[in-house]
């Protein structure tokens, strides 16, 4: 039994009105030793049909002005609810959804704690929680196979609690669950912030933290200065197409041949030395010679550090008139005689001995440009800006990346902290990254997917924006095609990705489409909340109307792993575990300030 409030006096469709008694009022109230909540907006009641209990969430009340009652001696006007049916209990416990709809004067009882908890446990993890429910205060367990199954989105203005939430959910994983998943998936965290690299989420023993920097010099001797790629896929036409922001049309055909040159001849020993020597030659001996090829062969022999070379260099001119190289005055001629005496010599002191991968990179592409302008089949301004790309990019990303064929250790969790990196490092990584786990994942995984691997991305506006104006067109376009594969195909070869951002407006929305599950913290912007109302299936409307008022840590959680919107508080974590992104505390700070200079 259960304390009677009401009865139903209307059905309009789906839409019910209850008559609710007087004394139903009350916060609180304790039946038989149960507690109950008594009837309020966002509150559930169970009206008795037969033999099954249909459960209503109550969203309207007010008093109905025409008609009155006595009650304890006054006259009184008549409460009334609006309600909607959302399941109904029966002999094999809580169904969702509407099947059967309540009858004029069927009583209405509230559900007492342990009822409301069913609805909501009902397919989920008992054990696997992270916050109450906020009108209800109940601890809600979320039903976590289902949930880290899908793709997550984690929405919230800034200060709302949304690195919070996203903390305590994998907190929560890697503490209850962490024998079940280890070496079974594994986590990577893009933090453009700078806030996972100390004790949270896992311990040290299970985390590697990657900890880049354009700013300084990395340590050599510390593996986690730098972020490892394999020597072949290092030279590998996406991972160059992607670093250097190549088009597709002139600028990806040239790095092909760039890159079929190394795959040719790049395991013969002193091959590259070989190459830079015959295209020397060629150009010399050409029989139509490019003024550019000679600034070009510059390039080649400052990168060699080879001073011989660049001295001969200066002896040499670009006659308009003959068409021809002269050195010292005099022509060379295509017979190659007068090459082989004057500058033969030197060009055989050319040596790649101390370059790494990133040096022979710039000596292929400038070596393979001499050679398609000798041989006709480019002009050098489509090739040029490439060119200056690679150059200019080569002295950050050696200090992000490294090549080598030594595997790293891996771990279940790695943090790659982007915080210390320029923007343009910041704006490529992450792309490098998603594609680097997304294929090594994709050849190997058996199907079905015996592994998983789950990819995160914190302020993910950063990199899935759809509305940069700092960039082409084509890159933008090329950037979220990229993402937008791994989140379309990437379940059903084990990779899921979870994202957070204050703003979910600007994110590709065929990215937001894709998601499954969402815990949305406060917004307020149109835009946001359009896109929320248009985007997400699962959430009703009055759950919708509470996003803009929700107070720090409250979030919206629904989506296809969980039956019903619900709305949670979500723990605090302790201060050691907590992202670094807590705001700064002026009164502590200025005021231990004006001690100071008190003192």
């Amino acid at each position: 039994m259960s304390i009677r409030v009401g009865e139903v006096i209307a059905v309009h469709g789906t839409k019910l009105v209850l008559k609710i008694d007087e004394q139903s009022s009350k916060e609180t109230l304790f039946y038989e030793g149960e507690k109950y909540k008594g009837v309020s907006i966002r509150e559930y009641l169970s009206i008795q049909r037969g033999f099954r209990d249909i459960v209503c969430m109550v969203e309207g009340e007010f008093l109905d002005e025409s008609r009155t009652e006595m009650h304890e001696g006054r006259q009184t006007f008549v409460r009334k609810v609006e309600a909607r049916p959302i399941g109904y209990f029966d002999s094999s416990g809580f169904t969702q959804g509407i099947k059967y709809l309540p009858m004029i004067q069927d009583a209405a009882y509230l559900l007492s704690e342990e009822k409301i908890r069913s609805i909501f446990d009902r397919k989920a993890d008992s054990d696997f929680k992270i916050g109450s429910m906020l009108k209800e205060e109940i601890a809600v367990g979320l039903p976590w196979k289902r949930l880290f199954n899908s793709h997550i989105g984690i929405f919230g203005n800034t200060g709302s609690g949304k690195s919070n939430t996203l903390a305590k959910l994998y907190t929560v994983l890697f503490d209850q669950k962490l024998p079940l998943i280890t070496g079974k998936s594994r986590f990577i965290i893009l933090d453009f912030n700078g806030e996972y690299g100390g004790e949270q989420l896992a311990a040290a023993d299970h985390k590697t933290v990657y900890q880049l920097s354009t700013l300084t010099n990395p340590d050599l001797t510390d593996p986690t200065s730098r972020f490892p790629l394999a020597l072949r896929e290092f030279w590998q036409l996406e991972t160059m197409s992607l670093l250097f922001q190549a088009t597709p049309n002139t600028q990806k055909p040239f790095l092909n041949r760039v890159i079929s040159g190394w795959e040719r001849y790049g395991a013969i020993p002193g091959s590259l030395a070989n190459y830079a020597k015959w295209t020397f030659k060629a150009s010399f001996c050409a029989g139509e010679v490019k003024p550019a090829t000679l600034d070009l062969m510059r390039t080649v022999a400052r990168r060699m550090e080879n001073q011989q070379v660049l001295d001969m260099l200066t002896n040499v001119t670009w006659h308009r008139t003959g068409g021809r190289f002269t050195y010292n005055g005099a022509f060379i001629g295509t017979d190659g005689a007068q090459y082989a005496m004057h500058i033969a010599p030197t060009v055989e002191t050319l040596d790649v001995v101390g370059l790494d991968e990133f040096d022979q990179l710039v000596l292929r592409v400038n070596l393979q440009l001499i050679s398609d302008l000798n041989s006709g089949y480019v002009q050098v301004e489509h090739i040029q800006p490439l060119l200056k790309r690679v150059e200019s990019s080569l002295a950050s990303l050696r200090k992000v990346l490294s090549v080598s064929d030594v595997p790293p250790e891996e771990h279940l969790l790695t943090v790659i902290s982007m915080r210390r990196c320029n923007n343009e490092v910041k704006k490529v990584l992450p792309l490098l990254f998603a594609k680097h786990y997304y294929n090594s994942h994709k050849n190997t995984v058996a199907n079905p997917p015996n592994r998983t691997i789950h990819l995160i991305v914190d302020e993910a506006h950063n990199i899935l924006s759809d509305q940069s104006a700092r960039e082409s067109e084509t890159w933008k376009d090329y950037r979220l095609e990229q993402f937008e594969e791994i989140i379309k195909e990437g379940r059903k070869f084990g990779m899921f990705i979870t994202i957070a951002s204050q703003r979910p407006a600007d994110i590709s929305p065929t990215i937001v489409s894709q998601l499954h599950n969402f815990f949305i913290h406060r917004l307020v912007n149109d835009r946001d909340l359009y896109l929320v109302d248009n985007t997400i299936s699962t959430l009703d409307a009055l759950s919708r109307n509470l996003i803009p008022g929700l107070s720090q840590g409250c979030c919206v959680v629904t989506g296809t792993a969980f039956e019903l919107p619900m709305v949670i508080q979500v723990d605090r974590l302790p201060s050691s575990k907590q992202p670094a992104s807590e705001d700064v505390d002026l009164e502590k700070l200025w005021s231990d300030d004006l001690a100071v200079e008190a003192e």
